[in-house]
């Protein structure tokens, strides 16, 4: 019988105990990886995904970890953790944490502490965890730093000034984080979804923004996490290895 494409890597998804980080820690389980389950405040949320991963499982395949991936030391843990439980190098690191304003101030509006609270989950987490995978990703073959960011990167709309600056920060420190890991075998690129049905997505909207965004898409709807999921899933692969320093944006047309 075949072995997954995964099979036996460990992947440290952080922010996977709900939305899209959720589908994407699934996902890598259902092609062979082993987890870990990164959460910051919901354990529960976090259990039930790591036995979801482990149901009928002799050994487990999933663990949680709870850690801020704003702080060194937290991001180092989930590393230490996977080492430790698997008997392992990391393969594979995800980073889908992220925070955005639901009141979707304007720039003008936009205060300091939401600024910085931003910044500081989305870009300096980004930012930790990538240094963290450069330096301990498996080596030689099969190592992957996977970022998300988001569209409106590319979109640009207003209300979105601190998120898509954050998420802008973290595409150009991947393309020059591929460069730099020349020699190593890993490599890092960035999956930037458009607008998905996920808690932090209606957060703050009303139903007249979500019919509105759902018109701006060439499909007429609002993404699902099951259709992110795949490519995450795909460039953690080794088919992928040629896709190296990318920013895909997978949202229906949406921009």
């Amino acid at each position: 019988m075949a072995s997954l494409p995964l099979q036996d890597r460990v992947a440290i998804v952080t922010g996977s105990s709900r939305g899209i980080g959720r589908e994407i820690a699934l996902h890598l389980a259902s092609l062979g990886a082993r987890l870990v389950i990164n959460y910051t405040s919901n354990a529960n949320q976090a259990d039930s995904v790591a036995a979801e991963i482990n149901n009928n499982q002799t050994t487990p395949r999933a663990i949680t970890v709870r850690a801020d991936v704003s702080d060194p030391d937290g991001v180092k843990s989930l590393f230490d953790s996977a080492e430790k439980t698997f008997n392992s190098p990391v393969h594979i690191l995800v980073n889908s944490a992220g925070v955005l304003d639901a009141e979707y101030p304007t720039i003008a509006n936009t205060s300091v502490e939401s600024f910085d609270r931003i910044i500081n989950v989305n870009a300096r987490g980004a930012f930790l965890c990538a240094k963290e995978a450069a330096n301990r990703l498996k080596r030689g073959g099969g190592g992957r730093i996977i970022l998300l960011t988001s569209s409106q990167v590319a979109a640009l709309k207003p209300g979105f000034g601190a998120y898509t600056a954050s998420k802008a920060a973290v595409e150009a420190m991947t393309k020059i984080l591929a460069k730099e890991l020349k020699g190593t075998g890993i490599t890092a690129n960035c999956v930037a979804p458009g607008p998905i049905a996920t808690e932090m997505f209606f957060h703050g909207k009303t139903e007249e923004t979500v019919k509105k965004t759902e018109e701006e898409s060439p499909f007429g709807r609002i993404g699902e996490t099951k259709e992110i999921s795949p490519v995450v899933g795909f460039l953690a692969t080794d088919s992928a290895e040629w896709v190296n320093g990318q920013i895909i944006r997978v949202n229906g047309g949406y921009v």
